[in-house]
Protein backbone atom coordinates (compact mmCIF):
# COMPACT_ATOMS: atom_id res chain seq x y z
CA UNK A 1 0.00 0.00 0.00
CA UNK A 2 2.97 2.40 0.73
CA UNK A 3 4.68 1.82 -2.39
CA UNK A 4 1.36 2.41 -4.33
CA UNK A 5 0.58 5.99 -2.39
CA UNK A 6 3.97 7.28 -3.81
CA UNK A 7 2.87 6.33 -6.80
CA UNK A 8 -0.46 8.35 -6.69
CA UNK A 9 1.12 10.95 -5.38
CA UNK A 10 3.85 11.23 -7.69
CA UNK A 11 1.28 11.26 -10.64
CA UNK A 12 -1.01 13.79 -9.29
CA UNK A 13 1.67 16.30 -8.90
CA UNK A 14 2.27 16.14 -12.15
CA UNK A 15 -1.90 15.54 -13.23
CA UNK A 16 -10.51 29.32 6.40
CA UNK A 17 -21.78 44.95 22.69
CA UNK A 18 -18.92 46.03 24.88
CA UNK A 19 -15.69 45.98 24.34
CA UNK A 20 -14.66 43.19 26.75
CA UNK A 21 -17.19 41.30 25.22
CA UNK A 22 -15.58 42.04 21.94
CA UNK A 23 -12.50 40.68 23.10
CA UNK A 24 -13.75 37.37 23.52
CA UNK A 25 -15.15 37.00 20.63
CA UNK A 26 -12.18 38.12 18.80
CA UNK A 27 -10.21 35.35 20.77
CA UNK A 28 -12.49 32.40 20.09
CA UNK A 29 -12.25 33.85 16.49
CA UNK A 30 -8.84 33.55 16.03
CA UNK A 31 -8.64 30.12 18.28
CA UNK A 32 -10.77 28.43 15.71
CA UNK A 33 -8.99 29.76 12.92
CA UNK A 34 -5.60 28.53 14.41
CA UNK A 35 -7.23 25.09 14.91
CA UNK A 36 -8.05 25.26 11.19
CA UNK A 37 -4.63 26.21 9.95
CA UNK A 38 -3.28 23.17 11.76
CA UNK A 39 -5.23 20.93 9.80
CA UNK A 40 -5.05 22.39 6.57
CA UNK A 41 -1.50 22.78 6.65
CA UNK A 42 -0.71 19.13 8.35
CA UNK A 43 0.18 16.56 5.91
CA UNK A 44 -0.70 12.92 7.47
CA UNK A 45 0.29 9.65 7.44
CA UNK A 46 2.41 10.70 4.36
CA UNK A 47 4.63 7.43 3.08
CA UNK A 48 8.46 8.12 2.31
CA UNK A 49 11.05 5.42 0.82
CA UNK A 50 14.71 5.65 -0.06
CA UNK A 51 17.87 3.54 -0.97
CA UNK A 52 20.96 3.81 -0.24
CA UNK A 53 24.82 3.08 0.51
CA UNK A 54 23.45 2.60 4.32
CA UNK A 55 20.60 2.97 6.58
CA UNK A 56 21.38 6.41 7.87
CA UNK A 57 21.49 7.68 4.15
CA UNK A 58 18.54 6.25 2.74
CA UNK A 59 16.71 8.03 5.61
CA UNK A 60 18.45 11.46 5.21
CA UNK A 61 17.04 10.94 1.72
CA UNK A 62 13.76 9.93 2.39
CA UNK A 63 12.77 12.75 4.99
CA UNK A 64 14.48 15.18 2.16
CA UNK A 65 12.37 14.13 -0.76
CA UNK A 66 9.24 13.32 1.61
CA UNK A 67 9.46 16.72 2.47
CA UNK A 68 9.45 17.92 -0.88
CA UNK A 69 6.89 15.90 -1.99
CA UNK A 70 4.51 16.62 0.98
CA UNK A 71 4.87 20.60 0.27
CA UNK A 72 3.48 19.65 -3.28
CA UNK A 73 0.58 17.66 -2.07
CA UNK A 74 -0.39 20.85 0.47
CA UNK A 75 -0.03 23.19 -2.78
CA UNK A 76 -2.09 21.02 -4.65
CA UNK A 77 -4.37 20.99 -1.62
CA UNK A 78 -4.95 24.85 -1.20
CA UNK A 79 -4.05 26.35 -4.86
CA UNK A 80 -7.14 26.46 -7.27
CA UNK A 81 -6.85 23.72 -10.15
CA UNK A 82 -6.67 26.90 -12.92
CA UNK A 83 -3.81 28.22 -11.17
CA UNK A 84 -1.63 25.03 -10.53
CA UNK A 85 0.82 25.92 -13.83
CA UNK A 86 2.17 28.94 -11.80
CA UNK A 87 3.04 26.22 -9.18
CA UNK A 88 5.91 25.09 -11.70
CA UNK A 89 8.00 28.69 -10.52
CA UNK A 90 8.14 26.89 -7.47
CA UNK A 91 9.37 23.71 -7.98
CA UNK A 92 13.16 24.49 -6.39
CA UNK A 93 11.90 25.95 -3.25
CA UNK A 94 13.80 23.97 -0.47
CA UNK A 95 10.83 22.66 1.61
CA UNK A 96 12.61 22.22 4.45
CA UNK A 97 12.70 25.73 5.57
CA UNK A 98 8.69 25.57 5.85
CA UNK A 99 8.17 22.28 8.08
CA UNK A 100 7.63 23.08 11.73
CA UNK A 101 7.48 19.60 12.44
CA UNK A 102 7.76 16.12 11.99
CA UNK A 103 6.06 13.11 13.56
CA UNK A 104 6.91 9.59 12.99
CA UNK A 105 3.64 7.02 12.73
CA UNK A 106 5.58 3.73 11.33
CA UNK A 107 9.23 3.03 9.96
CA UNK A 108 11.13 0.27 8.95
CA UNK A 109 14.41 -0.21 7.30
CA UNK A 110 17.43 -2.28 5.92
CA UNK A 111 20.66 -2.41 5.47
CA UNK A 112 20.59 -0.07 2.15
CA UNK A 113 16.52 1.16 2.29
CA UNK A 114 14.65 3.40 4.60
CA UNK A 115 10.33 2.97 4.59
CA UNK A 116 8.07 5.36 6.95
CA UNK A 117 4.74 6.85 7.19
CA UNK A 118 5.52 10.34 8.91
CA UNK A 119 2.72 13.34 9.70
CA UNK A 120 4.63 16.63 8.21
CA UNK A 121 3.53 19.89 9.66
CA UNK A 122 3.78 23.28 7.73
CA UNK A 123 4.09 26.34 8.76
CA UNK A 124 0.99 28.22 7.56
CA UNK A 125 2.21 32.01 7.46
CA UNK A 126 5.55 30.63 6.33
CA UNK A 127 3.69 28.79 3.30
CA UNK A 128 1.05 31.73 2.71
CA UNK A 129 3.87 34.16 2.29
CA UNK A 130 5.22 31.80 -0.13
CA UNK A 131 2.83 31.79 -2.37
CA UNK A 132 1.65 35.32 -1.96
CA UNK A 133 5.18 36.50 -3.03
CA UNK A 134 4.91 34.31 -6.15
CA UNK A 135 1.20 35.76 -6.99
CA UNK A 136 -0.21 32.18 -6.32
CA UNK A 137 -3.92 32.33 -5.30
CA UNK A 138 -4.45 29.94 -2.99
CA UNK A 139 -7.96 29.10 -0.68
CA UNK A 140 -7.51 27.83 3.11
CA UNK A 141 -10.32 28.02 5.21
CA UNK A 142 -11.95 24.33 5.52
CA UNK A 143 -15.03 23.19 4.24
CA UNK A 144 -17.78 22.19 7.21
CA UNK A 145 -17.03 18.19 7.48
CA UNK A 146 -19.33 16.02 5.13
CA UNK A 147 -19.91 12.33 6.05
CA UNK A 148 -18.63 9.73 3.43
CA UNK A 149 -19.93 6.54 3.14
CA UNK A 150 -17.92 3.64 0.54
CA UNK A 151 -20.43 1.42 -1.29
CA UNK A 152 -19.40 -0.69 -3.36
CA UNK A 153 -22.04 -2.88 -6.06
CA UNK A 154 -21.24 -6.16 -6.17
CA UNK A 155 -21.04 -8.83 -8.90
CA UNK A 156 -25.17 -9.32 -8.76
CA UNK A 157 -25.99 -5.62 -8.63
CA UNK A 158 -26.40 -5.59 -4.79
CA UNK A 159 -25.12 -2.86 -2.58
CA UNK A 160 -22.30 -4.04 -0.15
CA UNK A 161 -20.98 -2.92 3.59
CA UNK A 162 -17.75 -1.82 2.35
CA UNK A 163 -15.68 -3.26 4.95
CA UNK A 164 -12.87 -4.25 2.37
CA UNK A 165 -10.95 -2.66 0.53
CA UNK A 166 -12.72 0.30 -0.49
CA UNK A 167 -13.58 1.04 3.02
CA UNK A 168 -9.93 1.24 4.08
CA UNK A 169 -8.44 2.67 0.93
CA UNK A 170 -10.63 5.87 2.24
CA UNK A 171 -9.87 5.40 5.80
CA UNK A 172 -6.00 5.51 5.00
CA UNK A 173 -6.30 8.77 3.10
CA UNK A 174 -6.20 12.07 4.93
CA UNK A 175 -9.31 13.09 4.74
CA UNK A 176 -9.38 14.98 8.32
CA UNK A 177 -6.93 17.52 7.59
CA UNK A 178 -8.35 17.73 3.76
CA UNK A 179 -9.71 20.91 2.78
CA UNK A 180 -13.35 19.28 2.63
CA UNK A 181 -12.87 17.08 5.67
CA UNK A 182 -14.75 13.97 5.55
CA UNK A 183 -16.02 11.39 8.60
CA UNK A 184 -15.84 7.95 6.77
CA UNK A 185 -18.96 5.79 7.41
CA UNK A 186 -20.13 2.44 7.12
CA UNK A 187 -23.09 1.84 4.90
CA UNK A 188 -26.29 1.46 6.73
CA UNK A 189 -28.88 -2.17 6.15
CA UNK A 190 -31.71 0.70 5.72
CA UNK A 191 -29.96 1.87 2.49
CA UNK A 192 -30.73 -0.17 -0.97
CA UNK A 193 -30.50 0.70 -4.71
CA UNK A 194 -33.43 2.95 -5.01
CA UNK A 195 -31.65 5.73 -2.77
CA UNK A 196 -29.08 5.64 -5.26
CA UNK A 197 -31.85 6.14 -7.70
CA UNK A 198 -33.16 8.91 -5.99
CA UNK A 199 -29.87 10.71 -5.57
CA UNK A 200 -29.11 10.03 -9.19
CA UNK A 201 -31.65 11.98 -10.56
CA UNK A 202 -31.85 14.27 -7.75
CA UNK A 203 -35.31 13.46 -5.95
CA UNK A 204 -34.76 14.57 -2.65
CA UNK A 205 -37.71 12.32 -1.14
CA UNK A 206 -35.83 9.08 -2.61
CA UNK A 207 -32.47 10.39 -2.16
CA UNK A 208 -30.67 13.39 -0.30
CA UNK A 209 -33.76 13.29 2.47
CA UNK A 210 -33.66 9.79 3.58
CA UNK A 211 -29.80 10.07 3.13
CA UNK A 212 -29.12 12.76 5.47
CA UNK A 213 -32.18 11.20 8.08
CA UNK A 214 -29.71 8.22 8.46
CA UNK A 215 -26.41 9.38 9.48
CA UNK A 216 -27.61 12.83 11.21
CA UNK A 217 -26.87 15.78 9.09
CA UNK A 218 -27.38 17.77 5.89
CA UNK A 219 -23.94 16.85 4.36
CA UNK A 220 -23.42 13.50 3.53
CA UNK A 221 -22.40 11.92 -0.14
CA UNK A 222 -22.33 8.15 -1.11
CA UNK A 223 -18.71 7.15 -2.91
CA UNK A 224 -19.89 4.33 -4.91
CA UNK A 225 -17.39 1.88 -6.27
CA UNK A 226 -18.35 -0.73 -9.42
CA UNK A 227 -15.92 -2.91 -10.71
CA UNK A 228 -16.51 -4.46 -14.28
CA UNK A 229 -14.42 -7.75 -14.63
CA UNK A 230 -15.14 -7.86 -18.67
CA UNK A 231 -14.09 -4.87 -19.22
CA UNK A 232 -11.17 -4.43 -16.75
CA UNK A 233 -12.37 -0.58 -15.74
CA UNK A 234 -13.65 0.46 -12.27
CA UNK A 235 -16.44 3.08 -12.09
CA UNK A 236 -16.66 5.90 -9.45
CA UNK A 237 -19.62 7.72 -8.36
CA UNK A 238 -20.07 10.05 -5.84
CA UNK A 239 -23.61 11.26 -5.22
CA UNK A 240 -25.24 13.49 -2.49
CA UNK A 241 -24.76 16.68 -0.59
CA UNK A 242 -20.93 18.29 0.62
CA UNK A 243 -20.07 22.28 1.80
CA UNK A 244 -20.13 23.29 -2.08
CA UNK A 245 -24.14 21.95 -2.79
CA UNK A 246 -25.91 18.76 -4.11
CA UNK A 247 -23.12 16.67 -6.27
CA UNK A 248 -23.53 14.02 -8.91
CA UNK A 249 -20.46 12.99 -10.68
CA UNK A 250 -19.07 9.56 -11.64
CA UNK A 251 -15.59 8.59 -13.57
CA UNK A 252 -14.41 5.40 -15.01
CA UNK A 253 -10.69 4.17 -14.37
CA UNK A 254 -8.74 1.79 -16.22
CA UNK A 255 -7.82 -2.02 -14.19
CA UNK A 256 -4.16 -2.84 -15.13
CA UNK A 257 -2.91 -6.35 -14.38
CA UNK A 258 -6.27 -7.21 -12.81
CA UNK A 259 -5.06 -4.66 -10.20
CA UNK A 260 -8.37 -3.52 -9.07
CA UNK A 261 -7.38 -2.17 -5.44
CA UNK A 262 -4.46 0.14 -7.49
CA UNK A 263 -7.42 1.45 -9.23
CA UNK A 264 -9.38 1.77 -5.97
CA UNK A 265 -6.83 3.93 -4.78
CA UNK A 266 -6.62 6.00 -7.90
CA UNK A 267 -10.16 6.65 -7.77
CA UNK A 268 -10.55 7.81 -4.24
CA UNK A 269 -7.29 10.07 -4.72
CA UNK A 270 -9.07 11.68 -7.49
CA UNK A 271 -12.33 12.05 -5.77
CA UNK A 272 -11.50 13.56 -2.89
CA UNK A 273 -9.12 16.14 -5.20
CA UNK A 274 -12.96 16.68 -6.82
CA UNK A 275 -14.40 17.13 -3.84
CA UNK A 276 -11.68 19.95 -2.87
CA UNK A 277 -11.95 21.50 -6.39
CA UNK A 278 -15.61 22.36 -5.92
CA UNK A 279 -15.17 24.07 -2.52
CA UNK A 280 -11.80 26.08 -4.03
CA UNK A 281 -13.79 26.79 -7.37
CA UNK A 282 -16.99 28.14 -4.93
CA UNK A 283 -14.79 30.32 -2.42
CA UNK A 284 -12.72 31.79 -5.34
CA UNK A 285 -16.31 33.37 -6.52
CA UNK A 286 -16.91 34.22 -3.52
CA UNK A 287 -13.57 35.96 -3.39
CA UNK A 288 -13.89 37.86 -7.18
CA UNK A 289 -12.45 35.35 -8.46
CA UNK A 290 -8.45 34.03 -9.11
CA UNK A 291 -7.30 37.14 -10.70
CA UNK A 292 -8.94 39.15 -7.64
CA UNK A 293 -7.29 37.28 -5.30
CA UNK A 294 -3.61 37.72 -6.76
CA UNK A 295 -3.67 41.47 -6.60
CA UNK A 296 -1.20 42.96 -3.80
CA UNK A 297 -2.74 43.05 -0.31
CA UNK A 298 -3.71 46.14 0.98
CA UNK A 299 -4.25 47.87 4.27
CA UNK A 300 -8.59 48.73 4.31
CA UNK A 301 -10.18 50.97 7.82
CA UNK A 302 -14.12 50.11 7.31
CA UNK A 303 -17.03 51.41 9.68
CA UNK A 304 -19.52 48.89 9.77
CA UNK A 305 -22.80 49.32 10.59
CA UNK A 306 -25.19 47.19 12.34
CA UNK A 307 -28.72 46.96 14.44
CA UNK A 308 -27.45 45.23 17.37
CA UNK A 309 -25.05 43.16 19.06
CA UNK A 310 -26.01 39.45 17.59
CA UNK A 311 -25.69 41.56 14.01
CA UNK A 312 -22.52 42.72 14.61
CA UNK A 313 -21.34 39.36 16.25
CA UNK A 314 -22.41 37.73 12.50
CA UNK A 315 -20.90 40.48 10.28
CA UNK A 316 -17.53 40.18 12.00
CA UNK A 317 -17.15 36.44 11.60
CA UNK A 318 -18.61 36.97 7.61
CA UNK A 319 -15.68 39.53 7.25
CA UNK A 320 -13.03 38.05 8.91
CA UNK A 321 -13.68 34.40 7.89
CA UNK A 322 -13.88 35.72 3.98
CA UNK A 323 -11.13 34.59 1.75
CA UNK A 324 -8.25 36.81 1.46
CA UNK A 325 -8.87 38.47 4.10
CA UNK A 326 -6.01 39.17 7.16
CA UNK A 327 -4.62 40.92 9.72
CA UNK A 328 -8.31 41.29 10.55
CA UNK A 329 -8.91 44.07 13.70
CA UNK A 330 -11.45 46.21 15.63
CA UNK A 331 -10.41 48.72 16.69
CA UNK A 332 -13.65 50.13 18.22
CA UNK A 333 -17.24 49.20 18.79
CA UNK A 334 -20.26 51.15 19.73
CA UNK A 335 -23.54 50.57 19.98
CA UNK A 336 -24.40 50.93 16.21
CA UNK A 337 -20.84 50.77 14.27
CA UNK A 338 -17.45 49.56 14.58
CA UNK A 339 -14.19 50.73 13.08
CA UNK A 340 -12.50 47.57 11.94
CA UNK A 341 -9.14 47.33 9.72
CA UNK A 342 -7.43 44.61 8.20
CA UNK A 343 -5.71 43.80 4.82
CA UNK A 344 -7.12 42.54 1.14
CA UNK A 345 -5.67 41.92 -2.37
CA UNK A 346 -7.03 45.01 -4.21
CA UNK A 347 -7.61 46.88 -1.31
CA UNK A 348 -11.38 48.62 -0.43
CA UNK A 349 -12.24 48.27 -3.73
CA UNK A 350 -11.22 44.34 -4.13
CA UNK A 351 -13.08 44.24 -0.76
CA UNK A 352 -16.19 45.69 -1.58
CA UNK A 353 -16.85 43.37 -4.79
CA UNK A 354 -16.17 40.58 -2.89
CA UNK A 355 -18.42 41.42 -0.16
CA UNK A 356 -21.27 42.71 -2.60
CA UNK A 357 -21.50 38.65 -3.13
CA UNK A 358 -22.65 38.28 0.23
CA UNK A 359 -25.39 40.75 0.28
CA UNK A 360 -22.87 43.65 1.86
CA UNK A 361 -23.29 47.23 0.53
CA UNK A 362 -19.74 48.57 1.26
CA UNK A 363 -19.57 52.54 0.07
CA UNK A 364 -16.24 55.26 -0.27
CA UNK A 365 -16.99 58.04 0.89
CA UNK A 366 -13.91 59.87 -0.04
CA UNK A 367 -11.71 57.79 1.15
CA UNK A 368 -13.64 56.27 4.48
CA UNK A 369 -15.58 52.99 3.64
CA UNK A 370 -18.67 52.02 5.24
CA UNK A 371 -20.11 48.84 4.99
CA UNK A 372 -23.73 47.80 5.97
CA UNK A 373 -26.18 44.80 5.36
CA UNK A 374 -28.48 45.31 2.01
CA UNK A 375 -31.95 44.03 2.36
Amino acid sequence: MMCRHIRFLGALTVIAAAAGTLAIVAGDAAAQAADGDGKIYRIANFPIEAKADNAVAAKKIAIADGQSAALRSLLKRIVPVSAYARLRQMAEVDAAQYVEGISVRGEQNSATEYFASLDFKFSADGVRDLLRQNGVPFIDNQAPQATLVPVVIGADGTLQSSAGSWNKIWTSLDVANALTPLSISDLRPTLHQDVLAGLAVGDDARGMRILSAEYGGSLVVVAVAEVDSAQQRLKVSVMGRDATGPINWSRAYRIYDGDSAYAMELGAVVTLGVLEGRWKAAQARRSGGIAAMTQPGSGVRVEVLFDGARNWYRMQSEISSLNGVRDFRVNAVSARSADVSMTYPGGGAGLANALARQGYQMTDSGGHWVLRQRF
